[in-house]
């Protein structure tokens, strides 16, 4: 009867750990799908802020075709649904690459870096990506926490039983880890003179001419006369 007794207790002691283990599983997985719901709005919210990026530039800048199209390419690689959190962070990763490129030939147009939309769109953007940022170190700290215990034993074998896998990190990898530098400052350069310019004269203004040197057959009205 004893035994019987003991053998009850450990098998309602195994079937509460089996609970507590599970329950903490299906906890942490819940948080990173959670997570990551905050980081897909934010991408979205990232995908329109760019598609209007590009209408402003286009206004100032529709000969940069081939940036643009670049851009409009990579955006819409990135909104591509049915990827995984490895793959969405490639797309994001090109699309970071094209907007830099974008924002490089911005600032060839001083009259698109004064416009009021165009500044408007620059400064959401940069704080889009901060919170980006944020959402993505939560979303890898909760991702971190469950692979971990997907990993560890005995909570392996729970994980197991209830086909409870690895979730992926969202990162990039390579010269796509860093995000792009939001950044329409006006860069320090030498900036040439315009063509019209010549010898501190203003653009616009004729130069003038070089004073001729003294002639040998003609000497200066103040020279003495020559003596006999």
């Amino acid at each position: 009867m004893i035994g019987w007794i003991i053998a009850g207790a450990v098998v309602v002691l195994v079937g509460l750990w089996l609970v507590s283990v599970y329950n903490g599983l299906i906890k942490l997985r819940n948080l990173v799908q959670e997570a990551w719901r905050q980081i897909d709005v934010e991408l979205k919210r990232r995908h329109d802020l760019i598609g209007n990026l590009v209408e402003t530039v286009k206004g100032y800048a529709a000969h940069e075709r081939g940036t643009l199209e670049d851009v409009m390419k990579a955006r819409a690689a990135a909104m591509a649904g049915g990827q995984s959190p490895g793959q969405q962070a490639q797309s994001e990763g090109l699309l970071s690459a094209a907007l830099g490129r974008l924002i490089a030939v911005a600032e060839a147009y001083p009259d698109l870096k004064a416009n009021q939309n165009f500044l408007a769109l620059q400064q959401e953007l940069t704080s889009t990506e901060d919170r980006i940022a944020s959402a993505r170190r939560y979303y890898n700290a909760n991702v971190r926490e469950l692979n971990t215990r997907v990993e560890s034993v005995p909570s392996n074998v729970v994980a197991g039983m209830f086909s409870i896998r690895r979730e992926e990190y969202f990162e990039a990898e390579g010269a796509e880890r860093d995000a792009v530098r939001v950044d329409f400052g006006q860069r320090e350069a030498t900036i040439p003179p315009p063509s019209g310019y010549a010898a501190g004269t203003p653009a616009g203004e004729p130069a003038l001419p070089p004073a001729a040197p003294p002639s040998a057959t003609h000497p200066p009205q103040d020279s003495p006369p020559p003596r006999d």
